[in-house]
């Protein structure tokens, strides 16, 4: 265990009880094992890792999604363990506050930029760099959900490793000063690793509650509501967009710095 792929080799089954041969190339990546579960019911695949820290199901096509957990420690995790079966895309699934009035509730944000204000990702790059998605990735993704006649925005997210903010007045008024879109926990981190480790990043946020505002904060009753309205046509656009770019086999990175 001296070189890093030796590590990345030997940590990324122990931490999904999957071999790295069960992986596909293309990598949906969740923070939610009911995404998982759902995925392996649609294509009736076996889900592996129950008893680890990360839940893996790989369809015939090639396609693996990803349970990770929660937080940008874990967002950086796996998306350094990855590197061991050099994926050909990676795409988030993930779920987001919406800041901006304009977001809704059940729309979906296809980040352009992510804001790094989680600390994670500083231990990759300066903070000078920007936190990006790989564009022809995110292409795809636009065009299904366009397909799905869903609606979505495009703009900057926030990405923080505080949990509980809703009440703090501050910091609410500091995102609204730098005028984001939304805020979550992982965007900003995986897009950093991602481009650490040369792997082409997405990310395609569903907007579940509207935590500016106390009515708007996530309860048992409002995030039972999303699933049960949006969270099937999320996983069905994630793997429209990476099969298509799968079957397509057109590159998404053309150059190396």
């Amino acid at each position: 265990m001296k070189t890093r792929e030796a590590i990345i080799s030997n940590w990324l089954p122990r931490y999904t009880g999957t071999a790295l041969d069960d992986f596909g190339k293309y990598i949906l990546l969740t923070n939610f094992d009911d995404y998982v579960r759902r995925f392996a019911q649609k294509f009736k695949a076996p889900i592996r890792g129950i008893d680890r820290p990360m839940q893996t199901c790989t369809n015939t096509q090639g396609l693996t999604i990803i349970n990770f957990g929660i937080g940008s420690a874990n967002a950086a995790t796996i998306m350094d363990l990855l590197e061991a079966i050099r994926p050909e895309g990676v795409l988030f699934l993930g779920k987001c506050g919406g800041v901006k009035r304009s977001t809704e509730i059940g729309h979906f944000i296809l980040p352009t930029a992510a804001i790094r204000g989680e600390g994670t990702s500083d231990d990759y790059f300066p903070p000078e760099v920007p936190a990006l998605p790989s564009f022809k990735l995110h292409k795809f993704v636009s065009e299904k959900i366009i397909e799905a006649g869903m609606e979505y925005r495009t703009g900057v997210i926030y990405t923080t490793n505080r949990r509980v903010w809703e009440h703090d007045l501050e910091f609410k008024s500091r995102l609204k000063k730098l005028r984001v879109l939304g805020i979550d926990m992982e965007t900003a981190t995986i897009f950093m690793v991602g481009l650490k480790n040369d792997i082409a990043r997405g990310a395609l946020l569903l907007v579940s509650d509207k935590p500016m505002t106390p009515e708007g904060v996530k309860t048992d009753e409002s995030d039972q509501m999303i699933t049960d309205h949006f969270v099937d046509i999320h996983i069905d656009i994630g793997i429209r967009a990476m099969t298509d770019l799968g079957s397509k086999g057109e590159k998404i990175k053309h150059f190396h710095f």
